[in-house]
Protein backbone atom coordinates (compact mmCIF):
# COMPACT_ATOMS: atom_id res chain seq x y z
CA UNK A 1 0.00 0.00 0.00
CA UNK A 2 1.00 3.57 -0.35
CA UNK A 3 0.49 6.02 2.06
CA UNK A 4 1.15 9.79 2.32
CA UNK A 5 1.41 11.41 5.88
CA UNK A 6 1.76 15.15 6.34
CA UNK A 7 2.66 16.65 9.60
CA UNK A 8 5.45 13.63 9.61
CA UNK A 9 7.63 15.45 11.93
CA UNK A 10 5.03 16.01 14.55
CA UNK A 11 3.81 14.38 18.18
CA UNK A 12 1.52 11.73 15.98
CA UNK A 13 3.61 11.99 12.67
CA UNK A 14 6.73 10.98 13.36
CA UNK A 15 5.11 7.84 15.09
CA UNK A 16 3.22 6.90 11.92
CA UNK A 17 6.27 7.09 9.99
CA UNK A 18 7.83 4.46 12.59
CA UNK A 19 5.02 2.10 12.36
CA UNK A 20 4.22 2.75 8.11
CA UNK A 21 7.48 2.41 7.14
CA UNK A 22 8.15 -1.53 7.39
CA UNK A 23 4.50 -2.37 6.22
CA UNK A 24 4.60 0.48 3.45
CA UNK A 25 5.60 2.62 0.83
CA UNK A 26 5.38 6.39 2.48
CA UNK A 27 5.64 9.38 0.97
CA UNK A 28 6.32 11.48 4.33
CA UNK A 29 6.63 15.30 4.30
CA UNK A 30 6.14 18.47 6.56
CA UNK A 31 5.89 21.82 5.82
CA UNK A 32 8.92 22.23 4.59
CA UNK A 33 8.36 19.12 2.11
CA UNK A 34 5.18 20.25 1.37
CA UNK A 35 2.85 23.52 2.03
CA UNK A 36 -0.67 21.96 2.39
CA UNK A 37 -2.08 25.65 2.46
CA UNK A 38 -0.63 25.37 -1.72
CA UNK A 39 -3.04 23.83 -3.81
CA UNK A 40 -1.31 23.47 -6.66
CA UNK A 41 1.77 21.62 -4.87
CA UNK A 42 -0.79 19.47 -2.95
CA UNK A 43 -2.62 18.53 -6.58
CA UNK A 44 1.07 17.76 -7.98
CA UNK A 45 2.23 15.56 -5.51
CA UNK A 46 -0.62 13.89 -4.75
CA UNK A 47 -0.92 13.41 -8.68
CA UNK A 48 2.50 12.14 -8.67
CA UNK A 49 2.37 9.86 -5.64
CA UNK A 50 -0.65 8.37 -6.36
CA UNK A 51 -1.69 6.83 -2.68
CA UNK A 52 -3.82 5.02 -1.61
CA UNK A 53 -4.13 6.49 1.20
CA UNK A 54 -3.50 10.11 3.08
CA UNK A 55 -3.34 10.45 6.56
CA UNK A 56 -3.31 14.27 7.02
CA UNK A 57 -1.41 14.83 10.53
CA UNK A 58 -0.71 18.79 9.86
CA UNK A 59 -2.40 21.11 12.15
CA UNK A 60 -2.36 24.25 14.06
CA UNK A 61 -2.66 23.56 17.42
CA UNK A 62 -1.45 26.41 19.04
CA UNK A 63 -4.52 26.94 20.78
CA UNK A 64 -4.18 30.51 22.59
CA UNK A 65 -2.35 31.57 19.71
CA UNK A 66 -5.47 30.79 16.79
CA UNK A 67 -7.48 33.28 18.78
CA UNK A 68 -4.87 36.04 17.04
CA UNK A 69 -3.73 33.73 13.81
CA UNK A 70 -7.38 33.60 12.55
CA UNK A 71 -6.19 33.10 8.78
CA UNK A 72 -3.47 30.70 9.14
CA UNK A 73 -5.37 29.07 11.41
CA UNK A 74 -8.42 28.49 8.72
CA UNK A 75 -5.16 27.79 5.97
CA UNK A 76 -3.63 24.83 7.99
CA UNK A 77 -6.68 23.53 9.42
CA UNK A 78 -9.40 23.78 7.02
CA UNK A 79 -8.07 24.69 3.55
CA UNK A 80 -4.98 22.44 3.91
CA UNK A 81 -7.40 19.57 4.71
CA UNK A 82 -9.84 20.20 1.76
CA UNK A 83 -7.08 20.76 -0.83
CA UNK A 84 -5.33 17.02 0.19
CA UNK A 85 -9.37 15.80 0.32
CA UNK A 86 -9.80 17.14 -3.27
CA UNK A 87 -6.34 15.47 -4.27
CA UNK A 88 -7.07 12.04 -2.85
CA UNK A 89 -10.41 12.11 -4.48
CA UNK A 90 -8.83 12.61 -7.57
CA UNK A 91 -6.63 9.61 -7.77
CA UNK A 92 -9.15 7.92 -6.23
CA UNK A 93 -7.43 7.44 -2.25
CA UNK A 94 -9.20 7.68 0.86
CA UNK A 95 -8.10 10.31 3.22
CA UNK A 96 -7.54 9.70 7.29
CA UNK A 97 -8.13 13.04 8.78
CA UNK A 98 -7.06 13.89 12.42
CA UNK A 99 -9.75 16.20 14.59
CA UNK A 100 -10.01 17.29 17.92
CA UNK A 101 -12.22 17.35 20.90
CA UNK A 102 -12.27 21.38 20.49
CA UNK A 103 -15.38 21.12 18.06
CA UNK A 104 -17.38 20.13 20.83
CA UNK A 105 -18.81 23.00 23.51
CA UNK A 106 -17.84 21.00 26.60
CA UNK A 107 -20.23 21.59 28.67
CA UNK A 108 -21.89 18.18 28.22
CA UNK A 109 -22.44 15.66 31.24
CA UNK A 110 -21.09 12.62 30.20
CA UNK A 111 -19.08 11.40 27.28
CA UNK A 112 -19.22 12.69 23.69
CA UNK A 113 -20.41 10.10 21.16
CA UNK A 114 -19.74 11.26 17.27
CA UNK A 115 -23.39 12.08 17.01
CA UNK A 116 -23.38 15.06 19.72
CA UNK A 117 -24.16 18.52 18.49
CA UNK A 118 -21.11 20.21 17.21
CA UNK A 119 -20.26 23.85 18.89
CA UNK A 120 -16.90 24.82 19.34
CA UNK A 121 -15.82 28.14 21.65
CA UNK A 122 -12.86 29.34 20.07
CA UNK A 123 -10.99 30.23 16.34
CA UNK A 124 -8.98 26.23 16.67
CA UNK A 125 -12.03 24.55 17.41
CA UNK A 126 -13.90 26.41 14.88
CA UNK A 127 -11.18 26.00 12.09
CA UNK A 128 -10.79 21.88 13.54
CA UNK A 129 -14.59 21.74 12.46
CA UNK A 130 -14.36 23.33 9.30
CA UNK A 131 -11.73 21.29 8.30
CA UNK A 132 -14.16 17.98 9.31
CA UNK A 133 -16.66 19.84 6.98
CA UNK A 134 -13.92 20.27 4.13
CA UNK A 135 -13.04 16.74 4.33
CA UNK A 136 -16.04 15.15 4.46
CA UNK A 137 -17.56 17.45 1.26
CA UNK A 138 -14.16 16.91 -0.80
CA UNK A 139 -13.85 13.28 -0.35
CA UNK A 140 -16.58 10.46 0.28
CA UNK A 141 -13.84 7.83 0.65
CA UNK A 142 -12.89 9.95 4.28
CA UNK A 143 -12.49 9.01 8.18
CA UNK A 144 -12.45 11.80 10.70
CA UNK A 145 -10.47 10.41 13.81
CA UNK A 146 -11.08 13.30 16.89
CA UNK A 147 -8.55 12.93 19.35
CA UNK A 148 -8.00 15.07 22.95
CA UNK A 149 -4.74 15.27 25.34
CA UNK A 150 -2.33 14.30 23.31
CA UNK A 151 1.17 13.78 24.38
CA UNK A 152 4.25 11.34 22.77
CA UNK A 153 8.25 11.76 22.68
CA UNK A 154 8.09 14.48 19.71
CA UNK A 155 6.93 17.93 20.24
CA UNK A 156 5.62 20.12 23.25
CA UNK A 157 2.82 18.72 25.40
CA UNK A 158 1.93 18.53 29.02
CA UNK A 159 3.75 15.58 30.28
CA UNK A 160 7.08 17.40 29.22
CA UNK A 161 6.12 20.64 30.38
CA UNK A 162 5.50 18.46 33.75
CA UNK A 163 9.01 17.12 34.04
CA UNK A 164 10.36 20.22 33.18
CA UNK A 165 8.35 22.41 35.82
CA UNK A 166 8.91 19.40 38.32
CA UNK A 167 12.62 20.25 38.53
CA UNK A 168 12.20 23.95 39.77
CA UNK A 169 8.91 23.83 41.86
CA UNK A 170 8.33 22.50 45.29
CA UNK A 171 4.39 22.82 44.81
CA UNK A 172 2.66 23.84 41.15
CA UNK A 173 -1.23 24.71 40.65
CA UNK A 174 -3.12 22.78 38.53
CA UNK A 175 -6.44 23.02 36.97
CA UNK A 176 -8.19 20.80 38.25
CA UNK A 177 -12.32 21.27 36.85
CA UNK A 178 -11.25 20.36 32.84
CA UNK A 179 -11.64 16.19 32.53
CA UNK A 180 -10.63 14.23 29.51
CA UNK A 181 -8.46 11.29 28.24
CA UNK A 182 -4.92 11.69 27.69
CA UNK A 183 -3.76 9.99 24.22
CA UNK A 184 -0.42 8.43 23.33
CA UNK A 185 0.57 9.57 19.80
CA UNK A 186 2.12 6.03 19.05
CA UNK A 187 -1.71 4.66 20.09
CA UNK A 188 -3.09 7.22 17.72
CA UNK A 189 -0.58 6.27 14.75
CA UNK A 190 -1.37 2.27 15.66
CA UNK A 191 -5.11 2.64 15.23
CA UNK A 192 -4.56 5.38 12.24
CA UNK A 193 -2.62 2.14 10.95
CA UNK A 194 -5.20 -0.51 11.58
CA UNK A 195 -7.44 1.65 9.93
CA UNK A 196 -5.50 2.24 7.43
CA UNK A 197 -5.33 -1.90 6.76
CA UNK A 198 -8.83 -1.98 6.78
CA UNK A 199 -9.46 0.13 4.28
CA UNK A 200 -6.72 -1.14 1.72
CA UNK A 201 -8.23 -4.56 2.72
CA UNK A 202 -11.22 -3.14 0.95
CA UNK A 203 -13.69 -2.69 4.07
CA UNK A 204 -15.33 0.54 2.58
CA UNK A 205 -18.24 0.02 5.26
CA UNK A 206 -15.90 2.21 7.75
CA UNK A 207 -15.41 5.46 6.49
CA UNK A 208 -16.92 8.20 8.62
CA UNK A 209 -15.87 10.12 12.19
CA UNK A 210 -14.47 8.10 15.04
CA UNK A 211 -13.31 8.97 18.78
CA UNK A 212 -10.22 7.97 20.00
CA UNK A 213 -8.65 8.60 23.53
CA UNK A 214 -7.67 7.38 26.57
CA UNK A 215 -8.73 5.76 29.86
CA UNK A 216 -9.11 6.80 32.36
CA UNK A 217 -10.58 9.78 31.91
CA UNK A 218 -8.88 12.61 34.40
CA UNK A 219 -8.77 15.98 35.52
CA UNK A 220 -4.97 18.18 34.38
CA UNK A 221 -4.46 17.82 38.10
CA UNK A 222 -4.76 14.41 38.11
CA UNK A 223 -2.80 13.61 35.35
CA UNK A 224 0.07 15.62 36.90
CA UNK A 225 0.25 13.77 39.70
CA UNK A 226 0.81 10.17 37.95
CA UNK A 227 3.09 12.16 35.62
CA UNK A 228 5.44 13.16 38.96
CA UNK A 229 4.86 9.91 40.63
CA UNK A 230 5.90 7.90 37.25
CA UNK A 231 9.12 10.47 37.16
CA UNK A 232 10.10 9.71 40.98
CA UNK A 233 9.38 6.13 40.60
CA UNK A 234 11.35 6.04 37.41
CA UNK A 235 13.97 8.45 38.95
CA UNK A 236 13.49 10.98 36.40
CA UNK A 237 13.01 13.46 39.42
CA UNK A 238 13.81 13.16 42.98
CA UNK A 239 10.38 13.84 44.59
CA UNK A 240 7.18 15.41 42.92
CA UNK A 241 5.95 18.93 43.57
CA UNK A 242 2.61 19.25 45.50
CA UNK A 243 -0.04 19.23 43.08
CA UNK A 244 -2.82 21.82 44.86
CA UNK A 245 -5.83 21.37 42.46
CA UNK A 246 -6.74 24.79 40.77
CA UNK A 247 -9.87 26.43 38.76
CA UNK A 248 -10.06 27.27 35.29
CA UNK A 249 -10.90 30.92 36.73
CA UNK A 250 -7.83 30.57 38.35
CA UNK A 251 -5.49 29.96 35.25
CA UNK A 252 -7.09 32.03 32.25
CA UNK A 253 -5.91 31.63 28.84
CA UNK A 254 -6.65 33.46 26.02
CA UNK A 255 -8.49 30.83 24.34
CA UNK A 256 -11.79 29.05 25.93
CA UNK A 257 -10.60 25.37 27.26
CA UNK A 258 -13.83 22.76 27.34
CA UNK A 259 -14.33 21.63 30.85
CA UNK A 260 -15.25 17.82 29.74
CA UNK A 261 -13.23 16.28 26.75
CA UNK A 262 -14.18 13.03 27.58
CA UNK A 263 -14.89 10.89 24.03
CA UNK A 264 -16.92 7.77 23.66
CA UNK A 265 -14.74 5.27 21.92
CA UNK A 266 -16.88 2.40 21.87
CA UNK A 267 -17.64 3.00 18.04
CA UNK A 268 -13.58 2.45 17.26
CA UNK A 269 -13.48 -0.49 18.94
CA UNK A 270 -16.97 -1.67 17.76
CA UNK A 271 -15.78 -1.62 14.26
CA UNK A 272 -12.16 -1.85 14.27
CA UNK A 273 -11.37 -3.49 17.50
CA UNK A 274 -9.27 -0.51 18.74
CA UNK A 275 -9.11 -0.25 22.31
CA UNK A 276 -9.16 3.14 24.25
CA UNK A 277 -5.27 4.33 24.76
CA UNK A 278 -3.86 2.95 27.47
CA UNK A 279 -1.87 6.25 28.54
CA UNK A 280 -0.57 5.26 32.01
CA UNK A 281 0.91 2.12 30.13
CA UNK A 282 2.61 5.06 27.68
CA UNK A 283 4.03 6.75 30.62
CA UNK A 284 6.33 3.22 31.94
CA UNK A 285 9.19 4.77 30.03
CA UNK A 286 8.74 8.43 31.15
CA UNK A 287 12.46 9.39 30.33
CA UNK A 288 11.77 9.32 26.21
CA UNK A 289 9.72 12.63 27.01
CA UNK A 290 12.94 14.29 28.95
Amino acid sequence: MKVMITGCHGQVGSCLVEQLQPIADILAVDRVELDITNEIAVKSAVTAFKPDIIINAAAHTAVDKAEDEVDLSYAINCDGPRFLAEAANSVNASILHISTDYVFSGDKEGVYTESDMTSPQGVYGESKLAGEDAVINACQQHIILRTAWVFGEQGNNFVKTMLRLAKTHDSLGIVGDQFGGPTYAGDIAAALVVMTKAICNGENDKFGIYHFSGLPHVNWSQFAQVIFDEAVEQTVIQYSPTVNAITTEEYPTPAKRPANSKLDTRLITEKFAIQASDWKLALRNIKAYI
